[in-house]
This record gives C-alpha cells, sequence and structure tokens, in this order.
C-alpha cells in the first residue's frame, strides 16, 4: 500500500522547500533550524481550563520545562508525554497543539515534558529528566484535594522510547504506579538492518541515515545501544508492565522494531493494543490539523486514554514490584 493523498502532497511541497542539505549532513543546531516553523502548520489548540509553565530540576541538577494543560477543574488523568524529535530536535511550541487536543478529547491533564535535547545533552540526560518528570507530575498533578489521579505514560518517536523507559524503571523502582503506557511509533531498537530500515518507500521524513546520524547525536557509543535505558527492547524482563497501546506507522523505518516490541511485551503477559496505521509515515501523529491519519489516531488514542482513567476508577492503585 502507498502513502495516502495527505501525505504524498505533503512530501513533494517539503520537497519543493528543503535545503541543498539532507538533517544528517547538519550540526544539531543547523537541524533545529531547518526544521523549526512547523507548528504554524498546526494553529492554535482548544482553550484551556489551565496551561501553566514550571521549571524542574533534573538529577544532575540542571533544569527544563514541563507545561501542565488542563482541560477542566476535574481531570479524570494526568498523561505524560515525551514529544518525539530523536532526542535532538522539537520543543514545547511544537507540541502544544497536540497537547491541547490530547487534554480537550481526554479530558485527561497533559503534562508536556520538554527534556534537554542531545547532542548538548545526551544520553542518559533526557532519560533522566524523563523520569524527574513522572515524578513530578505525581507529586504535582496526580495529587488531588481529594484522590489520586491515575499516571498515563506516552510519547511518539524518542519519546515514545523515554516512555517506554521510564515504564519499566517505574516497575523496577516501585513506583510511581503506571496505569499505562501509549507508544506512537517508538524506537525501541537500534538495529538498523531491520527491513523497515531498508524499504525504500519507508524513506520519508525520517530515513535510514536520520535515524544513524539521531543516534550518533544521542549516543554516539554504538556499543552502548543495547543498554535497555537506551533500546527497551533489550530489557531482560518485560513483565509487570503496565497495559499498552502501541501504534505503528505502515511506511515508517521505526514499524518493525515498534511492532518487535508490542510482540514482547504480549509474549511476556502484558496486555497489548497494536494498530499499524495504513498509508502514513514515522511523523504522521505529531502532524495535528495538517494530515487526516493525525486526526483519526488522536481520537483513538484519546478514547484509549478515557479507558485506562476509567479502569483505574473500578480497580485497586497497580501495584508495581521491584525485580
Amino acid at each position: 500500500m502507498s502513502l495516502d493523498e495527505a501525505t504524498s502532497a505533503f512530501l513533494t511541497a517539503a520537497a519543493d522547500n528543503a535545503g541543498d542539505r539532507p538533517l544528517w549532513e547538519l550540526s544539531a543546531p543547523e537541524a533545529r533550524e531547518a526544521t523549526s516553523g512547523l507548528e504554524e502548520l498546526y494553529g492554535p489548540g482548544p482553550q484551556m481550563h489551565e496551561a501553566r509553565d514550571h521549571r524542574i530540576t533534573g538529577q544532575d541538577g540542571g533544569e527544563f520545562t514541563v507545561r501542565v494543560l488542563t482541560p477542566s477543574p476535574s481531570p479524570t488523568s494526568v498523561v505524560v508525554y515525551y514529544h518525539g524529535g530523536g532526542w535532538v530536535l522539537e520543543n514545547l511550541a511544537g507540541y502544544d497543539t497536540l497537547g491541547r487536543q490530547l487534554a480537550e478529547k481526554s479530558g485527561a491533564a497533559v503534562v508536556l515534558v520538554e527534556y534537554r535535547k542531545a547532542p548538548e545533552h545526551p544520553f542518559p540526560i533526557p532519560i533522566e529528566d524523563a523520569w524527574a518528570g513522572l515524578r513530578w507530575a505525581r507529586d504535582n498533578v496526580a495529587q488531588q484535594s481529594e484522590k489520586t489521579l491515575p499516571l498515563i505514560v506516552a510519547g511518539d518517536s524518542a519519546g515514545a522510547n523515554l516512555a517506554a523507559v521510564v515504564a519499566q524503571r517505574a516497575r523496577d523502582e516501585g513506583g510511581p504506579a503506571v496505569q499505562a503506557q501509549i507508544l506512537v511509533c517508538p524506537v525501541t531498537d537500534a538495529d538498523f538492518t531491520r527491513d523497515s530500515y531498508l524499504a525504500p518507500e519507508n524513506q520519508t521524513t525520517v530515513t535510514l541515515e536520520a535515524m544513524q546520524w539521531f543516534w550518533d547525536q544521542y549516543l554516539p557509543d554504538a556499543a552502548q545501544r543495547t543498554n535497555p535505558v537506551a533500546t527497551p527492547i533489550n530489557a531482560q524482563s518485560l513483565t509487570d508492565l503496565p497495559p499498552a497501546l502501541v501504534i505503528t506507522a505502515e511506511h515508517d523505518v521505526l514499524r518493525d522494531e515498534g511492532e518487535a516490541y508490542a510482540h514482547a511485551l504480549q509474549a511476556a503477559g502484558v496486555t497489548v493494543e497494536h494498530h499499524r496505521w495504513k498509508g502514513q509515515m514515522h511523523t504522521f501523529f505529531s502532524m495535528v490539523n495538517v494530515l487526516p491519519g493525525s486526526a483519526e489516531a488522536i481520537d483513538l488514542v484519546t478514547k484509549r486514554i478515557n479507558d485506562f482513567a476509567k479502569d483505574a476508577a473500578t480497580q485497586p492503585v497497580r501495584a508495581t514490584t521491584a525485580i
């Protein structure tokens, strides 16, 4: 199956406006400049009951920002969302509209974590920031006056990698209790020989060369990339992890590793719902108000956030067991 019409049109327009050099020949600052401005395509998101930025401190003493988007005075859950961008690109501005849509459609408070980026802040700093963001959300957003809201971790691409890793860490360290994990086009491995990496039709917004470049910025020592803190598919055990919604895209170099992780979770006894989105490329989910596939996937994700919140309301707080 080929890319859908809207995606093909977007890629054609992007190619017409592309610079002289591909992403993987740029420095990180040059790449950020070359890929900036997409948020103008997304338009403003829905109004929130409250939208507030907070500065929090990472393990090394460095600071980063989280944005809390609260759709109503009584949110049903807390979604801690880690944005994509290969651990190098993107920021709160590029994900504000998506975060607001997730909040409005699900009724959840959405915490966007603007973890610090490689190569200035390489592995494991983004992971440590993601972990600090989850703990901060538990202490400052999930704790309501009369109840504790369920926590859900979510993300796309490199952000889904962070979400998967912090879900494992929460299990291993006995909390925070995570109700569910939502992983969209996740980075779970660093094996560039998988079929989806090599297929010509998958070389769209993120290519084989681009992913190699992202990894070189984030974790230059290839021998260290089997560390499960970098590649969650290599965890010693995947048992006792929270239920997972895994979304992959048909024309994505990361498709096979995302689906391999979904299968591995299921084999370990984790409840998994997987959807491969037909006709879509890697970054489709975050292209809110641009690609119809994004709207469809957002509708599914927000329905599942509602389902996870309802499940939490009828069950004891999910236990986590250190292993």
